[in-house]
């Protein structure tokens, strides 16, 4: 049985953003977004191979990146909200719907 990774990869690029912004502390944050993406990580490594979980994880993380410097363009909300819905998107698609 596969742990469903769209819902987790978007809610710890949420809920890494909302804990840094709520308690003024960025690396609990980090913390919440490593937790989310090591738990993702194993389970698209399990289900969907290395080379795919690779490609996700780095999506993940990426988007973490982007979603910075996109924040001074559309907004904090907005930008986390896209990269959120991006690393959720294709979660689903490349490894829970399998």
């Amino acid at each position: 049985m596969s742990i469903p990774t769209a819902p987790i990869a978007a809610g710890s690029l949420i809920g890494g953003y909302l804990v840094a912004r709520e308690t003024g502390v960025r690396p609990l944050g980090g913390a919440v977004l490593a937790a989310g993406g090591a738990v993702c990580a194993r389970e698209w490594r399990r289900v969907a191979g290395t080379p795919t979980a690779a490609a996700l994880l780095a999506l993940y993380l990426g988007g973490f990146g982007a979603s910075h410097p996109l924040a001074k363009r559309i907004g904090a909300w907005p930008s986390v909200l896209a990269v959120s819905g991006a690393s959720a998107a294709a979660a689903f698609a490349l490894s829970d719907r399998r």
